[in-house]
Order: C-alpha cells, then structure tokens, then sequence
C-alpha cells in the first residue's frame, strides 16, 4: 500500500521585535541622508566658514571688552560653545527644506508606504541632522585649539559633547520637519527659519551671560532649548567649564524635547504631501 509523507510545513520566520525594527529603519533613513553630504562634500567646508567668522572676529573683538560677567573664563573659552551650539542649529533650522524637495521629486512618498513607522522616519532624519552637525563640532575644536582656547580633554566629555551636539541638532531638525508640514512650501520653511535662528541664538546664553539680560528676555531664555544645549557645552567642552542648571537637567530637557517633537512630527508628517 502507497503512503504518503506528511507535507514539511515551511519554518515561520519570525517578525523582528519592535524596537530592534524601529531602529533599523531609523538608521536606513539616517544614512540615506548621509549619502547626500558624501556626494557633496564641499558643503563641508561651507559651512565652515560661519564658526570661523564667530570666532576669528566676533570672538576676538568681544574679547577686548572687559564688563562681560564670564564666571571667570576668558571670552573665547565661554564664547566657543555657543558657537558650536550656534552651527549646529544653521544646520538644523532649515532641515524641512529638503524634506520639501522629497516631496517634490517623490522620494517622500515612497517612504511613505515602506514598512517603517513614522516615528522611526522622524527619528532618522534627526539623527541625520545630529551626524551632520558633528562636522561642525569638528571644525569648531579645531579653531578653538587655534586660537588657544582651554579645550577640555577628558575622553568621556568629548563624547558628551557630541551627544549634545546629536541632541540639539535633532531637536531642531524635528522642529524644521513641524514647520515644514505646516507650511508645506520651501520658501516658507526658509522664511521660518530665518525668522527663528537669530531669536534662538540672541535669546539664549551663547555669547553673553543670561544675567545680563532683562527680567522678560530671562523668561524667553528658560523656555529656549539652546540655552540647555549651550549650558551643557559649556561645562562639558571647556577646561574650567561649569554648569548654571546641571548637566543632568541640561540632558533631560533636551531629551525630552527632542522626543515630543519627534511624536508631533511623526503624527504630522503625512500631512506634508497632501
């Protein structure tokens, strides 16, 4: 009598966790936008030439002026941060730009209806923005060491640093990516941008101290993020460096921000091809 062999049901491959999915697809997307800046690598040394300026002339002019309360750091060394903080913000600001572009040529559409989430495209372009400003951090303590600026040296807050740096860049891309689906035009995410950098920056403790401020800009400077951003620097990049909230509020404010925004642009995000 014939028999027949039970049929080999195929092996069930498993669906990847969430987490470890959601970090690959925020990945991908990061790197995708970092294929761009290989392919242009001349933006590189563009944007150089701002972080120059600051502290090659502004720096040193500002130096000369003996009345700026700097807790006992010389004006460069208190001065370097902010402008750190300050290059990492130009390349964020206007981040939504170039999402526009993607909509306009396509590519944001297709991403769309991949499997990743969008909170994990979200996130991927504003770890994108985060690598992107670590040339800046690298151009910034090469000036600094330059113009002989008491750089700290401790391993483990040159790496804080840079978490800093990833911090405030994606915290503002996210920010731009908000904007940008709520005006869903370049020009107006340019405009945007413009409108917000200079009030960020002057609003914040980057090149003066916030004691020097009036009572009312004082209020606008605790709600600015830059301000943590530049606080953090400050005690982590510089030798004699100290923080006026504490590294630990510094962090949680800036993680925390970058978090709701990254929640808002994701929920917002496909309103940006409609």
């Amino acid at each position: 009598m014939r028999s027949f062999a039970p049929a080999v049901q195929p092996a069930v491959i498993p669906d990847p966790a969430p987490l470890p999915a959601f970090l690959r697809h925020a990945a991908t997307v990061a790197w995708a936008e970092l294929l761009k800046l290989r392919r242009d690598p001349v933006e590189l040394f563009s944007r150089a030439a701002q972080p120059t300026l600051w502290l090659l002339v502004f720096g040193q002019v500002m130096a000369r002026v003996r009345g700026v309360p700097t807790g006992g750091l010389a004006y460069l060394d208190f001065m370097a941060p902010g402008v750190l903080a300050q290059s990492a913000l130009f390349i964020a600001i206007f981040y939504g730009v170039a999402t526009i572009w993607e909509r306009d040529v396509g590519v944001l559409q297709k991403l769309l209806v991949t499997p990743a989430s969008r909170t994990a495209l979200v996130a991927g372009k504003a770890l994108s923005a985060g690598a992107r400003a670590l040339s800046q951090a690298v151009i910034v303590y090469i000036l600094a060491l330059l113009v002989g600026i008491r750089l700290d040296p401790h391993p483990l807050h040159v790496l804080g640093v840079l978490v800093v740096i990833m911090l405030g860049a994606g915290l503002f891309a996210t920010l731009s990516l908000v904007i940008a689906c709520i005006v869903k035009t370049r020009e107006r995410v340019m405009g945007m941008g413009q409108l917000l950098t200079m009030p960020l920056f002057f609003a914040s403790n980057a090149i003066y101290p916030i004691s020097l401020m009036p009572g009312w800009l004082r209020i606008v400077s605790t709600v600015n993020p830059l301000t943590y951003e530049v606080d953090a620097l400050r005690a982590l990049m510089i030798r004699a460096g100290s923080s006026a909230y504490g590294i630990g509020v510094d962090l949680a404010i800036l993680v925390g921000a970058t978090t709701l925004l990254i929640a808002v642009a994701a929920r917002m995000f496909p309103r940006i091809v409609t």
